[in-house]
């Protein structure tokens, strides 16, 4: 292995499902963690994720490898806890959903660190270290989006790294990935917002029978809409010039849609529909999701 000890610091969904996947694929990786909630820190003792330090400091000391695992709005602070105890050898990655602004972050407060920023496109809507499992990253990309400048060695330990944990690893330029990311991540979670928002908001419906009725569109929505609330503000706020791109396209072709049904113009919803069909049917032939009609919900 590319790493003898790894330093998580955020012990969430992410950094918790990290832990559980290095544990369980690279039983020889020593894993150290730290979280700022005591809280959180406590449960993951118990949970015997990591070696628990009380500091950052205590959990990057030996580390080879450091995963900032905090919502991007918090990186810039945990980078720079981390600043004065990072030993030159030690990689720097992250698990930011937005890529440029924490590539800056991080080198402004880390300007001489061997950084090689990540994304692993991969979560659910429920947060902290009990909600993490194991298999979180099988089959799902991650991305890496390294500065011109990092060394290629970095480049591939982080990508091998991510590989044993059952990820497919791309590398992608950071500004691309936030364009990429607007469209396939945070405009449906902004969408999802608005709509649950929406009908919180209607005076006629009451909330018992938004709840009571709930067909699958609607419920699939109140999923997304339940993530993280500090994670999504801070992510739209900073990718928000390509959320902001995304949003302008998305509104006019909202805008045309609306046209199609005030003018009864059945081929252009038609068409539409057709081309999206088609989405789905490549998504689940990729693999990213499966096609029974529950979307793997239980029954019971």
């Amino acid at each position: 292995m590319a790493f003898n000890r790894v330093a998580i610091v955020g012990l969430g969904l992410i950094g918790s499902s990290i832990a559980r996947a290095a544990r369980e694929n690279m039983p020889a990786v020593t894993l150290a963690g730290y979280d700022a909630d005591p809280g959180v820190r406590a449960r993951a003792g118990e949970l015997g994720l990591v070696e628990v330090a009380g500091t950052a400091a205590g959990a990057l000391r030996d580390a080879d490898l450091v995963i900032l695992c905090v919502p991007v709005g918090a990186m810039e602070a945990a980078a720079a806890d981390i600043a004065p105890h990072l030993s030159p050898s030690v990689i720097v990655s992250d698990v930011g959903s937005s890529k440029a602004s924490v590539a800056a972050a991080l080198r402004e407060q880390l300007p001489h660190a061997r950084i090689v920023p990540a994304h692993p496109v991969a979560g659910t809507e429920n947060s902290g270290p009990d909600a993490g499992f194991a298999t979180l990253f099988r089959g799902r990309w991650c991305i890496l989006t390294p500065d011109e400048g990092a060394a290629p060695e970095d480049v591939e330990a982080v990508s091998q790294f991510w590989a044993e944990l059952g990820a497919k690893v791309e590398v992608m330029d950071a500004k691309h990935h936030d364009l990429v990311l607007a469209v396939t991540s945070h405009l449906p979670h902004l969408i999802a917002y608005t709509i649950v928002g929406t009908a919180s908001d209607l005076e006629g419906v009451t909330e018992s029978e938004v709840i009571k009725y709930s067909a699958g569109g609607f419920r699939d929505f109140t999923r997304i809409a339940a993530s993280n609330p500090t994670m999504w503000r801070d992510i739209f706020l900073a990718n928000k010039e390509a959320v902001l791109e995304m949003l302008q396209r998305f509104h006019e072709d909202l805008t045309m849609l609306q046209r199609a049904i005030r003018w009864d113009d059945g081929d252009t919803l038609f068409e539409l529909f057709t081309r999206t069909r088609a989405i789905r049917r490549g998504i689940v032939e990729q693999g990213q999701d499966v096609a029974r009609p529950d979307f793997g919900r239980s029954e019971a």
